[in-house]
């Protein structure tokens, strides 16, 4: 578990962090995103104790990073956007080095190779690293992030680089050790958060700008909830009844796509979960879902107005007044 109180960075006269505050519990793959200047780096280096803090605090379970480093960094794995590896050693000999850098107390055969069954590189494992391919680099920087069996894991960029196979392989890897840890994904590649995380954390400014699932960062951009459903039976039917459930703002009717049924837009109001009673309402019709999908803002679209758009003064303002002129 990661709980960030109050953390404030300070350099100079410039405020890279900003007094945020977030908990992520054990099991949870969040995403880390943010602009680039926003304090995301800041933050994580505080989180692993690489930078203190000017004001705050950030526990690693129940232990201060700042109070007990030491105490703290035995529970965090951490693999930075370029892997710390040894070029002229073997995957086998790097891991054995970490493991002694570490301390860690583990049986070291199994503990090791329980980890390259994990991530994927016992084939590997007597090769040297410098003959390996980017993505296997990759493993074997997430690998020494997990020697020591830590709970928290804090990832940067972790498949910068990689060809679509490998980035699927990363993923599917990422997802399988969030099932027992507290995870953190910061990343530019958006539909990788998309992928893998269950919550969104967005800072900007050195702020906390947004935190919670994409589907519902999406409702509070687009002010509304929006899915796209196939539903079976007829039209005439079923638009009217999906029009008496309560929440519900607006059916659009989107045509027959295939025999038998008709898409249809449903539009609910911020913060109503509508599906529930949907599925209700079409028990009692005898109609059936064939596909729903969130119709909402992309998680490209939320970024940009919670960081972006938020940057831009309000009308008026002197960027506007400088647009105005520009055109005189």
């Amino acid at each position: 578990m990661i709980e960030v109180r109050d953390l404030v960075k300070h350099y100079g006269n410039k405020h890279a962090v900003n007094g945020i505050s977030f908990r992520i519990e054990k099991g949870e793959i969040v995403g880390f995103l943010g602009p680039n200047g926003a304090g995301k780096s800041t933050t994580m280096n505080m989180i692993t104790g690489y930078l203190s803090a000017t004001s705050g605090t950030a526990l690693i379970g129940d232990v201060d990073i700042l109070e007990d480093p030491i105490a703290a960094k035995k529970n965090i794995g951490y693999l930075p956007e370029q892997p710390p590896l040894y070029m002229d050693m073997t995957v086998r000999e790097f891991l054995n080095f970490v493991f002694d850098l570490k301390k860690v107390q583990l049986p070291r055969k199994a503990h090791l190779d329980e980890i390259c069954e994990l991530v994927g590189i016992t084939h590997v494992a007597d090769r040297l690293i410098r003959n390996l391919s980017k993505g296997y680099k990759q493993r074997v920087g997430l690998a020494q992030a997990l020697v020591g069996d830590p709970e928290v894991l804090i990832l940067d960029e972790p498949t910068v680089g990689l060809d679509p196979i490998q980035i699927i392989e990363i993923r599917n890897v990422i997802k399988n050790l969030g099932r027992e840890r507290t995870v953190i994904l910061s990343t530019h590649i958006l539909p990788e958060v998309q992928a893998i995380c269950e919550r969104v954390l967005v800072i900007n400014n050195g702020k906390i700008v947004a935190d919670g699932r994409a589907a519902d960062l999406g409702a509070r951009v687009d002010g509304v909830r929006r899915l796209n459903v196939r539903i079976t039976g007829d039209v005439k039917v079923v638009a009217p009844a999906l029009r008496t459930i309560d929440g519900m703002k607006n059916v659009e009717i989107l045509g027959e796509k295939e025999s038998g049924s008709c898409d249809y837009q449903l539009t609910s109001a911020p913060g109503i979960d509508i599906r529930q009673p949907l599925f209700r309402k079409l028990e009692q019709l005898g109609s059936a879902i064939l596909e729903m999908r969130d119709a909402g803002a992309s998680l490209e679209d939320i970024f940009v107005k919670l960081t972006v758009e938020e940057d831009v003064p309000a009308k008026g303002g002197k960027r506007a007044r400088k647009n105005k002129e520009d055109k005189q």
